[in-house]
């Protein structure tokens, strides 16, 4: 499904290895998190089979928060050859978000 960073060193070295991944930031208190995470990561995975899919508790990993300026979970950064590429919060569409996707990450690994 995906795997859980909570190391900024280790985060750091999957933005260079990977073409293209997701970073769902979530916290154990957040309810919309534990119903979001494992639909978003299943259609990922099914859909976008080379995309790197991880995770970070915040509450967990506040430098990696920081880095990356998250003030909220969910959060959501796509990120395409190690650029951010799509930032999404707390209202979101699983289908909307598979939709900005596909054009670029067609191209990219086609």
């Amino acid at each position: 499904m995906d795997t859980t960073l909570n190391d900024l060193n280790e985060l750091n070295s999957k933005l260079k290895e990977e073409l293209a991944m997701v970073l769902y930031f979530s916290s154990p208190s957040c309810s919309v998190c534990h119903v979001l995470r494992p639909k978003l990561m299943q259609a990922l995975e099914k859909e976008y089979p080379a995309m790197g899919r991880y995770h970070a508790d915040i509450s967990l990993s506040p430098e990696i928060a920081a880095e990356f300026q998250i003030f909220s979970a969910p959060t959501i950064i796509i990120f395409l050859e190690g650029k951010e590429f799509i930032r999404k919060g707390r209202a979101m569409s699983v289908d909307g978000l598979l939709q900005e996707i596909e054009r670029p990450y067609k191209l990219m690994t086609s």
